[in-house]
């Protein structure tokens, strides 16, 4: 399990003006809260937040927070805003999670391997660029890889055909499609039958994450 420390201090709630200076003294407001936790206002280092972010497992690393004054809490970041300019990171949201008990989260999912229908003339179609699983926060993994070296001409891969990990759990039905190999000619014959109907199953999926 990938955990990061980061050093927090308890601030008092306050709008623009508070936030301000605290930027302006190189921290950022963030709040954490969980099921068994009141949220609470904390001042972070932005740097080494996005230190953090900038790792392997991204938004799923477990951050321990050291709170002034109370005992540490592992979280995970669940929310954070930026500037759209500079991108620095302004306000982030930590959940706190129990390392015993499982968590949901969105992993990537890297296909591998040159598609048989490809070759043959056919266009791949990855529906889902991230997984929504659930597992206990140590089994999060960095990425789910698939081999699709054998998927011919009109035909799909599903949830089913996944090789998970142990206590790793993707959040959809079995049968759930994530990649598929189309003609050019079937390809288009279904979206003239039914229009849309090709980014219904995307539609499902959650908004990537911002990290």
């Amino acid at each position: 399990m990938t955990t990061n420390t980061l050093v927090a201090t308890r601030r008092p709630q306050g709008g623009k003006g508070p936030s301000r200076r605290l930027r302006a003294a190189g921290k950022i407001p963030a709040v954490a809260y969980g099921a068994d936790l009141q949220a609470t206002a904390l001042a972070v280092s932005p740097k080494e937040l996005t230190k953090i972010l900038s790792g392997e497992h991204g938004l799923n690393t477990v951050v321990e927070l050291e709170v002034e004054g109370g005992p540490n809490l592992h979280t995970l970041v669940v929310d954070y805003q930026i500037h759209p300019v500079t991108r620095a990171v302004l306000h982030a949201d930590f959940k706190k999670i129990d390392l015993d008990k499982p968590v949901d989260v969105d992993v990537k999912l890297e296909l591998v391997g040159k598609p048989a229908g490809v070759t043959a003339g056919g266009e791949l179609h990855q529906i889902f660029r991230k997984l929504a699983v659930r597992c206990r926060p140590a089994l999060i993994p960095v990425k789910i890889v698939h081999d699709i070296t054998e998927l011919g001409l009109d035909q799909a891969a599903h949830v089913k055909d996944l090789k998970l990990p142990e206590g790793l759990e993707v959040l959809l039905p079995p049968e759930r499609t994530f990649a598929a190999i189309y003609t050019a000619k079937k390809h288009k014959e279904d979206e003239e039958a039914a229009p849309g109907a090709a980014a219904a199953p995307a539609a499902g999926a959650k908004e990537e994450s911002k990290a």
